[in-house]
């Protein structure tokens, strides 16, 4: 099989690596080394690491579709696939039309819900209680392809985004194999997507992690655990900044003000919502890393009787 491969974050690291073992991969197309965390050192993706550990070659436009060079690359590979996965750049006309068998996508999502750029954030952060991987062809819309193949998952409670980013990410690997197999044996019926998308998963930035208190409990709750791995959901304690990373719900009716603190104890901090209470569980504040709220009392104080967001 001659297939070529686009992708970036760890998500399509498991698609690749499967792809590599059961078919081969000639090239691999992925985002160029870009400065990442708080020394802004110069990475590689995840995805560069794999291609160099197996010595693939490694493309890394700025802009496909500006790249001539790269495009009449592709076409002297002529490939049966291009498998793009989390690529995050469009691909096009050119390029969508090169393939035998078409350029295919892996969405985490059950298409046509949450198209876009983050649709496991999203999915969480909406209170779903079901969400999946969708195979589907590419054309020149955003994530608006023929679907294939879907996979689909349970969202309890309590999953945060990194969680079900895993559940995900290996699961979309064998959806791949499953679709490279059917469209080459022929057995799998391409379904258009019908009406709009139910919502769009647009990319996500810090204005929506600031929580406001007078949400009820429970859509606060699906924040913190939507936004866990970035950009983190935060308030302000006395004026600090203070990130929340996990929660849980208190089904308890409380009257008083939303975001005022009632009670702090080794379980966490028990918060007033503008329904129900939250229960704060692991949090962190500028200068320091992620600690349960046992472990930040052993050497901090924080006091009930606060209204956090002020």
């Amino acid at each position: 099989m001659n297939l070529i491969f686009m992708g970036t974050p760890e998500f399509a690291v498991p698609s690749l690596k499967l792809l590599i073992e059961k078919f081969g991969v000639k090239a691999i197309f992925t985002q160029p080394d870009r400065p990442s965390g708080r020394g802004n050192k110069i990475t590689m993706s995840p995805v560069k690491k794999i291609a160099l550990e197996n010595n693939i070659p490694v493309i890394q436009p700025v802009k496909l579709k500006n790249d001539t060079e790269s495009i009449e690359y592709i076409k002297k590979l002529n490939p049966d696939f291009i498998i793009v996965v989390a690529f995050g750049q469009i691909l096009p006309k050119e390029v969508l039309d090169i393939p035998k068998y078409g350029c295919i996508n892996l969405h985490a999502s059950l298409l046509p819900k949450y198209r876009g750029a983050a649709p496991i954030n999203w999915a969480i952060i909406k209170g779903e209680k079901f969400t999946g991987n969708t195979t589907m062809f590419m054309d020149e819309g955003l994530d608006t392809g023929d679907m294939l193949l879907k996979s689909e998952f349970p969202i309890s409670e309590e999953m945060d985004f990194g969680e079900l980013h895993d559940i995900l990410m290996n699961d979309g690997a064998k959806l791949l194999e499953d679709t490279i197999n059917g469209l080459v044996n022929n057995t799998i019926v391409r379904e258009k997507q019908q009406g709009n998308c139910p919502f769009y998963a647009k990319m996500l930035n810090k204005s929506i992690a600031y929580i406001n208190w007078k949400e009820d409990n429970i859509n606060i709750h699906n924040l913190i655990r939507g936004l866990s791995s970035s950009p983190v959901a935060y308030t302000k304690y006395n004026g600090d900044i203070m990130k929340i990373y996990k929660s849980e719900i208190i089904d308890k009716d409380v009257n008083g003000t939303p975001g005022k603190i009632l009670e702090i104890d080794k379980a966490g901090i028990k918060v007033i919502c503008g329904t129900g209470l939250l229960n704060i569980n692991i949090i962190q504040f500028p200068g320091g890393k992620p600690l349960t709220v046992e472990e930040y009392l052993r050497g901090h104080n924080l006091n009930s009787g606060i209204i956090l967001g002020e």
